[in-house]
């Protein structure tokens, strides 16, 4: 199993798990962590599909493929995040891992991850690319941020203002109409076109503000101890409703940034514009 990979910029660490499906198992500001540690949380990567894939299966072209179901009856958030990933380079602040795509996923291709930490903030990029055939694919991260943490005069906040909000079916897959968007809780995908903006506030210790070019992003409330905020590349089932297809001259990339403010006790925190 290939050791964890240590991050360390002033105040700020990260541990990555190669030998874990790529996953970050931890993230530290002040020495406080932010990613919950149950096994299976932290944070995992979503490639080559973020969310469901209905009924696990996936068509290209005149053919469908059937992939495992592993949320019935749904796949779920790709096969990254179970693969083998090796490290292409490291340094104290920045590291570069991938995986080479396989079975169960039809096509021959590579993922690739790089983590760049500084005191405050984290950069996440993704490069999905094809040896040779042509796939749709989806990219994108699934922290589980703690609601609780010691410094913090109170629970997290979660600020955000979506477009709109898919639609969710009784399967859970968008349904292909667009609604307002609707109190939480949330297990739901909402639209941002003008790119994802989400901010999470730890009263008193910290403001933590999650910003990519793409368009969609997932929140998820329902667990009782943590929350998610999942900017991905494509909806629900998007790599049948939206392709986006990875060409040998056309990789996916996928870029998500998280920065953070420490925040005094006695300071009001502002809301997003």
């Amino acid at each position: 199993m290939t050791d964890d990979v240590r991050l360390d910029a002033g105040s700020a660490g990260l541990t990555i798990a190669p030998g874990d499906g790529g996953a970050i198992h931890s993230l530290t500001v002040d020495g406080t962590e932010l990613l919950r540690q149950d096994p299976g949380a932290g944070c995992f990567v979503m490639a080559p599909w973020a969310g469901r894939l209905g009924n696990g299966e996936l068509r290209v072209g005149d053919r469908t493929y059937q992939l495992p179901i592993n949320n019935p009856p749904h796949s779920i958030h790709g096969t990254a995040r179970d693969g083998r990933w090796d490290v292409v380079a490291a340094s104290p602040t920045e590291a570069t891992i991938s995986h080479r795509l396989g079975d169960p996923w039809p096509f021959a291709g590579t993922v690739t991850q790089t983590f760049t930490l500084t005191d405050t903030g984290l950069a996440l990029a993704m490069r999905i690319t094809t040896d040779h055939d042509a796939f749709p694919a989806q990219g994108g991260w699934h922290p589980w941020f703690l609601r609780e943490v010691p410094p913090a005069t109170g629970p997290v906040r979660l600020d955000f203002d979506p477009v709109w909000q898919y639609e969710r079916g009784d399967d859970y897959l968008p349904t292909g109409r667009e609604i307002a968007p609707a109190p939480p809780p949330w297990d739901d995908c909402f639209g941002m076109p003008d790119g994802v903006l989400a901010r999470l506030t730890w009263p008193g210790f910290l403001e933590f503000t999650i910003t990519s070019p793409v368009h969609d992003v997932v929140v998820w409330t329902l667990p009782e101890r943590s929350l998610s905020v999942e900017a991905q590349s494509g909806p629900p089932n998007g790599l049948n409703t939206e392709p986006r297809m990875v060409t040998p001259d056309s990789p996916l990339d996928v870029h998500v940034d998280w920065t953070w403010q420490r925040l005094s006790r006695n300071r009001t925190t502002p809301r997003p514009e």
